[in-house]
């Protein structure tokens, strides 16, 4: 199962929050973005549930780290 997480980062931590993420289990790619969001990663596991765990405990406990938003692909 794949996943898209749009991050919203503390001001000044995009590059900060998407060089934290890149190498962490689970997580494919993690960049830092214009627009809305300030960083956006591409999240892979078993099922929704080891999804929701990677964001939880990986991404969202990553200092700079404002919010997420989840976007589940439908393939």
């Amino acid at each position: 199962m794949k996943a898209y997480v749009l991050i919203n980062a503390s001001p000044g931590h995009a590059l900060d929050v998407a060089q934290a993420l890149q190498g962490v289990p689970g997580i494919t790619a993690a960049d830092a973005i214009t627009g809305e969001y300030d960083v956006i990663a591409v999240c892979e596991a078993k099922d929704v549930a080891s999804i929701g765990n990677l964001i939880v405990e990986q991404v969202q406990k990553v200092e700079g780290v404002f919010k997420t938003v989840t976007c589940l692909a439908m393939r």
